[in-house]
């Protein structure tokens, strides 16, 4: 019988990314590029290989909403009943930086209910799934599209990022609430960015601030908490309403929400005085940002996306992970209830260096296997880390469980239907004594 209490989530992810660059005549598929589409029984057998449990994946938005109320499911299942076998259990990643064609861009106001019209379809297809990110990192979304003009709209305003932003939360939560119809006790994980910025000079101190602020809007919103003034007035200065404003105050779902924190070297930077910024590495790392946004939101957190390029000297990534994995524990270790971690992707992506601005084709070493589907020295050394841990971290554990329907996931496997759902996570943890 497949246990109910399933310990730390350890887990990895298929990189799904699929926005559109050159005015959205040509689309950017991570899943095609990185062979996914031909490799997928291959990419499932190395997550099993590893000792992972848990797959941060989704079906590929743009061909399977292929209009309003119409979907293509042929890909999708062929792939999900197959994870369900295995035994693998899906975190679904819905909406990946980018729209179906018809929808266009973020800044098309259909998007939120079409798209939570889909998510409520994909849940009554495949209802043994509880695990969902509807929208993946609704802040980067925002900012890559619609305010550094790099991605779907490529516009650079700050009413096109508000906008983005706004629509990109609303499908969210709607996308939530849709899915809690058919599955009332699905959890979601906000898979987000977390980000610092570091003023340069005394007279940076004003833009860095303002930088740090909005980096929160997305979850502010996302878990109805109140901004700050000054972000309340950039947001009814470039477009939303009162009313809207209140809108998301009013339908916050943290209740049944865990914060997904995504960390990469790239996260943190120097600002400026004119407020121009650039990548700063390391300088606070996972652990002191991690608990900037748990003491803002006080949910469960996963470590939801972390990884490095495999270097010259080949264990630069590996190094990486042990870092990545010393923070993790620094964390739990400080109160802070941690239930995951994540190495993203499996395999290596495609053109991340230009951060998918460019069809280059160019192979980025960040997996935990290459494309040739061999794993790489930090896939060795992340099944060795699962199998040295997994046993201890239930135990030692400072932090709640999270409430995994695993026996109703498959029945098949020898498990029965339990008399009754169990209790979402609480929306409050443990206190912690971190500043």
């Amino acid at each position: 019988m497949v246990s109910n209490q399933p310990g730390f989530l350890f887990a990895t992810g298929i990189e799904n990314s699929i926005p559109t660059i050159d005015g959205g005549r040509h689309r950017i598929d991570e899943m095609e590029k990185c062979g996914h589409y031909r490799y997928w029984r291959r990419d499932f057998d190395l997550v099993q290989d590893i000792g992972i449990r848990f797959l941060r994946y989704g079906p590929p938005l743009h061909t399977t909403l292929v209009g309003a109320d119409r979907y293509d499911w042929s890909f999708a299942d062929v792939v999900f009943p197959d994870l369900r076998r295995r035994g693998l259990v899906a975190i679904v990643d819905l909406c990946h930086f980018g729209l179906p064609d018809f929808l266009g861009n973020f800044q098309n106001p259909d998007f939120p209910a079409i798209f939570a019209r889909y998510a409520r379809a994909f849940a009554l297809r495949y209802p043994w799934i509880q695990l969902y990110t509807p929208v993946n990192e609704m802040s980067i979304s925002a900012l890559f599209s619609a305010l550094y003009g790099w991605w779907n709209e490529q516009m650079r305003s700050d009413q096109a990022f508000v906008t983005a932003l706004k629509h990109l939360v609303q499908a969210n939560l709607l996308a939530m609430r849709a899915i809690l119809e058919v599955r009332p006790d699905a959890l979601f994980v906000q898979s987000e960015s977390t980000e610092y910025f570091h003023a340069m000079s005394p007279a940076a101190i004003g833009p860095a601030e303002t930088m740090n602020a909005r980096r929160f809007l997305s979850l502010d919103l996302n878990y109805g908490r109140r901004v700050d003034s000054t972000m309340y007035e950039y947001l009814l200065d470039n477009g939303i309403t009162r009313e809207e404003y209140h809108y998301f105050l009013n339908n916050n779902l943290k209740h049944h929400c865990i914060m997904g924190n995504d960390y990469y070297q790239t996260n943190e930077h120097l600002v400026a005085a004119d407020g121009a910024s650039t990548a700063s590495g390391e300088i606070f790392g996972y652990a002191v940002i991690t608990h900037q946004y748990y003491n803002r939101y006080r949910l469960p957190v996963m470590h939801t996306e972390t990884n490095l390029c495999q270097g010259p000297c080949a264990d630069e990534a590996v190094k990486w992970l042990r870092k990545e994995w010393a923070n993790v524990l620094r964390v739990r270790n400080n109160g802070v209830p941690l239930v995951g971690f994540t190495w993203y992707s499996l395999t290596d992506q495609v053109d991340w260096d230009t951060s998918l601005r460019e069809d280059n084709g160019h192979v980025n070493a960040l997996g935990l296997a290459d494309l040739d589907r061999k794993l790489r020295p930090v896939g060795i050394a992340y099944r060795d880390l699962i199998r040295d841990w997994t046993e201890v971290l239930p135990t030692q554990s400072v932090c709640l469980q999270v409430p995994l329907a695993l026996d109703e996931d498959y029945p098949e496997r020898g498990g029965s239907r339990p008399r009754r759902l169990p209790e979402p996570v609480a929306a409050t943890a443990a206190p912690t004594n971190a500043e």
